[in-house]
């Protein structure tokens, strides 16, 4: 992980557009799925330029100390349908996206200037390695089966625990791993300039192959050669629909038998709890970029800075595209095999963001991009994430207990899926495991201090009586002078 670009350098003029490019396509598909995801007529190419504005509000809150993308945040998949639910108007739903997205934003604002007047050296006490490492590890670990499912390309079958595969899957698996192939080699042996930019080399040539194998299915009118859908480039948009323009298009009413106080407690109740979760991820991200890049960003620029970027680009971003943001475990894993961490080249992405959602024939080529093609760069994305997470872990003494029981807690609480939902509220299973990491992490330090209070105590008596025996010895030797 060593980088070619700092925080501060800025690539020559080529290479800064390759990167950004690069930066793009990596947190593409998971910024344009969240309103495809929600439908209700929400607009993919709003979600892009809302990305890339949240991504500049919260570079200028850092001071543009902190390369990290912001896109659309996939736990509050849940809080945004519940703006749509209860049979309420598309204009009023989309007006519950803004709010619902302030009442986190200003969950973020509340927690940074609590950070802001208390300091963050607290967060190295209640949070250490054994327990970031782990969650970290277990952020890119949580995504590993939507790569492999990607990948694939194919129905998994529980009763078998296996993905059962035909023609069109066996293709889709090749395209992944021609992808996944091509990126490898240009990463550990490619030139220089290569070695900066593997992921756009190996999304073109898995994209390349899958054209090829669509082509033909088109020609002999072969379904299962069928991998990329151009049908796509039909129905594409023009401009984005932004979302606050959306509240005008239709009745503000709500549904019968509700109100908007009503309305809007729902909202929060579905909101506020998420930003928590989410501000659990926000520091791991945070510790994981910090590590690669070696400068501690809840140090300079702060976290109460990194915290009000992030609320605050999530504003801006549902305000445009309805879709509230959060830090990109995409975006850091890119940083950390490209080798280049230059805050410029997050800018520049942020601005293709933003022009591309204007260019419709852009936006819809980068939605034809089949899911196996980004399913093979994903693993190699979501397995950075993993292993820097495990990268923390190499400074913890893991043959003592109590850090073997943290780590432990963690991990297997976050694989296993711990995942618990309170209602209308969904605790993930990253968050239940940092949660428990935490907890078992100050228990074992209470056990500790606990133990080593008495034998302290223990060595401060013996201390003292060895201190106290030289002077009886002078009292003894005295009193046997005046005897004499």
């Amino acid at each position: 992980m060593k980088l070619i670009y700092g925080v501060k350098d800025r690539p020559r003029p080529l290479q800064l557009v390759l990167f950004a490019l690069q930066q793009l396509l990596a947190i593409l598909a998971a910024t344009i799925a969240v309103p495809m995801i929600i439908g209700n007529g929400m607009s993919v190419s709003a979600a892009l330029f809302g990305a890339g504005a949240g991504t500049f509000v919260y570079l200028l809150f850092t001071k543009f100390k902190s390369p990290v993308f912001l896109g659309s945040s996939f736990a509050f998949i849940g809080s945004m349908s519940a703006a749509f639910a209860g049979g309420v108007s598309a204009s009023l739903g989309y007006l519950g996206l803004i709010i619902g997205a302030v009442f986190a934003g200003l969950v973020y604002v509340i927690i940074a200037l609590i950070v802001k007047f208390v300091g963050v050296k607290w967060i190295d006490k209640v949070m250490p390695a054994v327990v970031i490492g782990p969650t970290v590890a277990l952020i890119g670990l949580s995504l590993s089966g939507n790569a492999v499912g990607d990948a694939v390309g194919a129905f998994y079958d529980p009763n078998a625990s296996a993905y059962i595969m035909d023609t069109h899957s066996i293709l889709c698996l090749l395209c992944a791993l021609v992808t996944f192939g091509v990126t490898i080699v240009c990463s550990v042996y490619g030139k220089k300039f290569l070695r900066m930019i593997p992921f756009i080399i190996g999304i073109l040539s898995g994209y390349l192959l899958a054209a090829i194998f669509t082509v033909c299915g088109i020609a002999f009118n072969a379904e299962a050669l069928k991998i990329i859908d151009f049908s796509l480039f039909n129905s594409m948009e023009w401009y984005p629909d932004f979302t606050f323009l959306q509240i005008f298009k239709g009745s503000l009413t709500p549904a019968e038998g509700s109100s908007i106080g009503s309305y809007i407690g729902t909202i929060a109740v579905a909101y506020i709890p998420v930003a928590f979760v989410v501000f659990a991820e926000h520091l791991a991200d945070h510790k994981n970029i910090s590590s690669i890049i070696e400068s501690d960003l809840l140090t300079d620029p702060g976290l109460s800075r990194t915290l009000l970027g992030d609320g605050v680009g999530s504003i801006a971003g549902a305000f445009f595209g309805g879709c509230p943001n959060t830090t990109y475990g995409e975006s850091i894993g890119c940083v950390a095999i490209s080798g280049n961490a230059s805050v410029v080249t997050t800018l520049l992405t942020a601005v293709f963001a933003i022009l591309c959602s204007f260019i419709g024939v852009f936006t819809s080529f980068l939605e034809t991009i089949p899911s196996c093609v980004m399913g093979g760069v994903c693993i190699a994305l979501y397995g950075f994430i993993a292993v820097s997470g495990l990268k923390m872990l190499q400074k913890v003494d893991l043959n003592e207990n109590g850090n073997l029981f943290t780590a432990s807690v963690v991990l297997i609480a976050g694989v296993g899926g711990m995942a618990l939902k309170f209602g209308a509220v969904t605790v993930t299973a990253i968050a239940c495991a940092l949660i428990l990491g935490i907890l078992t992490n100050l228990v074992v330090n209470i056990g500790k201090k606990n133990k080593q209070q008495p034998a302290q105590e223990t060595v401060s008596e013996s201390t003292a009586a060895e201190s106290a025996a030289p002077a009886q010895a002078e009292e003894k030797a005295e009193s046997a002078e005046k005897s004499e």
